[in-house]
């Protein structure tokens, strides 16, 4: 038995993220191995650059608002731990896609994962920053 009163606190890491977590693991796991040269990536998926950059500001936004939605009822260590695994994770996604395009096109423009970081950041931002300005992370819901 428990000495608290009411019901528990939710937890940072449900069945989602555990779920989106394994995925994300993945797709870093394959990038470490692309970068050690065991794993061949080049050319699988030519995919132009007006694409990759318009999946990565989606998948930004996508999981900033997942991120809101997920982390508005936890204390503020849990979200920020939440925080870790939308804002990175998702980014192996993001890499993973540009290292299956031809050498060639990842030759000719090196900085686009930079560039593509940026852009995943800024579309992260954009609801927690929205959330924010609104008074909604101070309890002020309405």
């Amino acid at each position: 038995m428990t000495d608290r009163a009411g019901p528990l606190p939710p937890r940072p890491i449900r069945s989602l993220e555990a779920i989106l977590l394994g995925l994300f693991l993945a797709c870093w796991a394959v990038l470490v191995l692309a970068w050690l040269n065991i794993a061949h990536l080049s050319g699988n998926a030519p995919v132009s650059l007006y694409r990759f950059f318009s999946f990565a500001s989606a998948l930004g936004w996508t999981t900033g608002t997942i991120y809101i939605q997920r982390g508005r009822k936890l204390a503020e260590p849990d979200r920020r731990l939440l925080r870790w695994v939308y804002y990175l994770g998702p980014q192996g996604i993001v890499y993973l896609l540009r290292a299956l395009a031809p050498l060639a096109e990842r030759r000719l423009a090196p900085l686009v994962p930079l560039w593509a970081l940026g852009v995943y950041t800024v579309f992260f931002l954009v609801p927690v920053l929205v959330r924010r300005m609104m008074g909604m992370d101070r309890g002020d819901r309405g």
